[in-house]
């Protein structure tokens, strides 16, 4: 389910999908859940800051694939993360 302005990176608050090049996976900032399992990812590993992050022009998932980064999934990974 999306949820329009759930969050958003530093330096990336306009951008709804963004790529994290260590793992080729975008993840779509107005979901959630997608949006915990990368803001997990920043703090731990300071992604923005390495520039390991990635947005893309149009603002699209489709945009991401075309560029090599596949959709993250959310079930496992989410678990994982966050300790459940």
């Amino acid at each position: 389910m999306s949820n329009p302005g759930a969050g958003r990176l530093p330096r990336f608050e306009k951008s709804r999908f963004v790529g994290v090049r260590d793992t080729m996976t975008v993840y779509d900032c107005d979901d959630p859940d997608q949006f915990a399992l990368i803001q997990v990812r920043q703090e731990e590993d300071d992604l923005v800051g390495r520039k390991l992050i990635q947005a893309f022009g149009p603002d699209t998932l489709a945009e991401g694939r075309n560029r090599g980064f596949h959709p993250v999934g959310t079930g496992r990974l989410l678990r994982k993360h966050l300790g459940g």
